[in-house]
């Protein structure tokens, strides 16, 4: 495959063949080359083909190897123009995200009461590939439809928070009818629970601000503790891929549809079936909305055991999926366009004035939040005027080897022993699966948010430090 260097931190693999657009990557140097490694870049490449796809087929400086796309793939398709949607531009965990709440509390907190803190947010966060969580039925049927809005009803956090997610907290055109028993069955017993896997709560410290008026405006400060929460839809969002890919195959004859990777099934957006997965998708976008909201509220809870009432005022900073295919308005070929925008690991990130932001952020832009690895760090960042992929930004550090080969590298007690040398309080629901998730099993994120900003994606605001982990 061809691939031309058009800039400093972007890359172009030329339109050939079936290709409708070329594909765009951002990385430096080094990324390039682990990109090309995983034969990532091909898949770039036959994301290109999706009909309606416009722009480019684009891949952050995260990118890695997903199912059909990229993780770190983003394609928008013109909906008006016989454009598709494809499941595998979400994933099966739909709506992954992370939500980062802030606090007055310090390193100095942490330091008398860290051993209670980590022992309460031990008991209080399900995790683990199983059953685990809150769910009632009652409470369930809500979340399909509503979201964060739901939980709040129910007692869980507050309107505020509601204000500071990523489309407040509910997915629109949601569908609950199309999620099928199977999936209510396997899902529906975990709203509340992390999972397993990369997802996690981590406690963190502001250790650096590099943009202190949008550190103001998402009420950080140096010095002061945070809480990052990454999971998304668990077994439920799982299912619903399965069950949707399972129908898309089909219909795609029927559609008179082609794809270079069968991974890539997809339909027109505007299609009945098209239709049909969107609102199965918002449903399942809407539990992983709640999910994330009513971990939070474990999160405040077990601070204010610890530390009396005042202490469980963690504010939400925002809450961003990284799993979506959503439809969105752009300009193209100075044209306002109806795109479905697929983000696959990756970020929204609208520049200030958005009216999608809440009023108090637009002066700013909206939040972008990048976790790193258990052992490194993570990064706030916020979004830009000019964002050259349709307003996107990586989502992470990005995965450096595969599981099965990280897991030889060092036992899951080794990992957890260098952890906690460098001062990191590790809670894991399974000690053997930490060397999994090892930081040397990601790219260096400093590196992979330092390209974001070169590229003109996102730009920093603040670096957070990992003092106590709670995995799945």
């Amino acid at each position: 495959m061809e691939l031309r260097r058009i800039g400093e931190h972007r890359w172009e693999i030329p339109q050939t063949g079936g290709m409708l657009v070329p594909g765009a990557v951002f990385a430096s140097e080094s990324l390039i080359v682990k990109a090309s490694e995983d034969r990532a870049l091909d898949q770039v490449a036959n994301v290109a083909h999706l009909p309606g796809i416009v722009e480019a087929s684009f891949a952050m400086p995260d990118i890695h190897w997903g199912y059909g796309f990229p993780i770190g793939g983003v394609a928008a398709t013109d909906v008006d123009r016989g454009g598709v949607v494809s499941p595998g531009g979400v994933g099966f965990d739909i709506c992954c995200g992370v939500r980062l709440l802030s606090s007055d509390l310090t390193t100095q907190d942490f330091a008398r009461h860290g051993d209670r803190i980590m022992g309460e947010l031990d008991t209080r966060i399900p995790r683990g590939t199983g059953k685990g969580g809150i769910a009632m039925k009652p409470l369930l049927d809500g979340v399909l439809e509503r979201g964060a809005r739901a939980a709040v009803d129910a007692g869980y956090g507050t309107d505020a928070d509601v204000e500071r997610c990523e489309e407040r907290g509910r997915s629109a055109g949601a569908e609950p009818d199309l999620i099928t028993e199977k999936a209510n069955e396997r899902g529906g017993g975990q709203l509340g629970s992390l999972g397993a896997g990369n997802h996690f709560l981590e406690i963190q410290v502001v250790d650096e601000i590099l943009d202190p008026q949008a550190a103001e405006a998402f009420g950080l400060r140096e010095g002061t503790l945070t809480v990052m929460i990454h999971c998304g839809s668990r077994g439920l969002g799982h299912q619903t891929c399965q069950d949707q890919l399972r129908l898309m195959g089909p219909a795609m004859s029927r559609h008179g549809i082609t794809m270079p990777d069968r991974q890539l099934a997809c339909v027109p957006a505007s299609s009945r079936e098209g239709r049909d997965y969107l609102g199965a998708m918002a449903a399942a976008a809407n539990f992983a909305w709640a999910n994330r909201h009513i971990l939070a509220h474990a999160a405040r809870r077990a601070f204010t055991s610890v530390l009396g009432p005042t202490a469980g005022d963690l504010e939400l900073v925002f809450d961003v999926a990284h799993n979506l295919a959503k439809l969105e308005t752009h300009v193209v070929g100075a044209e306002h366009r109806r795109l479905c925008v697929h983000r696959k690991g990756a970020t929204r990130a609208f520049g200030p004035d958005h009216p999608d932001l809440p009023a108090d952020l637009r002066p700013v832009g909206q939040p972008v939040l990048v976790p790193g690895s258990m052992g490194t760090a993570s990064w706030v960042l916020r979004g830009v005027a000019g964002n050259p992929a349709l307003g996107s930004a990586a989502h992470g550090a990005g995965r450096l080897m595969s599981r099965s080969t990280a897991k030889k590298q060092a036992t899951g007690s080794e990992v957890r022993s260098d952890l906690e040398r460098d001062g990191i309080a590790v809670r894991p629901g399974s000690t053997r699966l930490l060397s999994e998730e090892a930081p040397y099993a990601y790219k260096d994120v400093d590196e992979v948010v330092r390209v974001t900003e070169a590229a003109g994606l996102a730009a920093r605001v603040a670096r957070l430090r990992p003092i106590g982990v709670v995995k799945g």
